[in-house]
């Protein structure tokens, strides 16, 4: 078992140094044979408030989006079970990056949303993956809401394994008793297979959500006015265009 922490601030943003680090613990300490399972967890008392939101700005989201979506492809051909254990706030990227995993175990006061809507943008990753993990009416909820759930709700929904007061001991038990004892092999192998089709979806399907990102979004006046707005401390003011 191999443990990654995110750690950036309070609310351990992801920027481009914090996923390229990530991207590199994946192509190397990860492909250990001896590592059976990753798990992510946040420093402190959040997951992740999600992606750097001064990255998302028009001159930067080319390479935002490149490195977040390289580092989702490195963890598919890496094909080992993930656990997201989550405390506080798990959004935007934080969310995205979870979401990957195979099981998100969560402490009973967790919260989980994609409020990218609300800077006038969507998230590429999440609207890929969240049909697969909550269906698509719930999907569909988070992204053109942005409003947040609970843990509870989270599982109600089947997008949280587990939810208690101590996830941390949860994790462990569980991999203890489930994972662990597995060959390392043969799971890797069983991961390609039981998410063959969401892997081959995503895959198929990224670099068309970032064309529309990119040569669709970033090219309005609000998807640049809702980041300028939440940069400047203030309420967007929205022109429709």
């Amino acid at each position: 078992m191999l443990t990654l922490t995110l750690a950036s601030g309070r609310g351990n943003v992801l920027d481009g140094e914090m996923i390229s680090e990530l991207t590199e613990v994946v192509h190397s300490e990860a492909r250990r044979p001896d590592v059976k399972a990753l798990v992510f967890q946040g420093q402190g008392e959040h997951f992740c408030y999600g992606a750097s939101v001064p990255e998302h700005r028009r001159e930067y989201a080319a390479e935002m989006l490149s490195g977040l979506h390289e580092l989702l492809r490195s963890m598919i051909h890496l094909s080992k079970p993930g656990v997201a254990l989550v405390r506080g706030c798990c959004l935007g990227g934080g969310l995205e990056l979870a979401g990957f995993y195979q099981w998100i175990f969560a402490a009973e006061e967790a919260r989980f949303g994609q409020p990218e809507i609300a800077l006038g943008v969507f998230p590429p990753v999440a609207s890929l993956i969240l049909p697969w993990r909550e269906g698509q009416s719930a999907a569909d909820d988070l992204i053109l809401t942005g409003r947040t759930i609970s843990a509870a709700r989270a599982q109600e929904l089947g997008l949280a394994h587990s939810v208690s007061d101590q996830p941390e001991v949860k994790v462990e038990e569980f991999l203890e008793a489930h994972i662990l004892p597995k060959s390392a092999v043969a799971l890797g192998l069983a991961v390609r297979a039981s998410r063959f089709a969401m892997h081959r979806a995503f895959l198929q399907d990224i670099e068309a959500l970032e064309t529309i990102y990119l040569q669709d979004l970033m090219n309005t006046e609000d998807a640049n006015e809702g980041i300028k707005a939440f940069m400047e401390k203030r309420q967007p003011v929205w022109s429709n265009r």
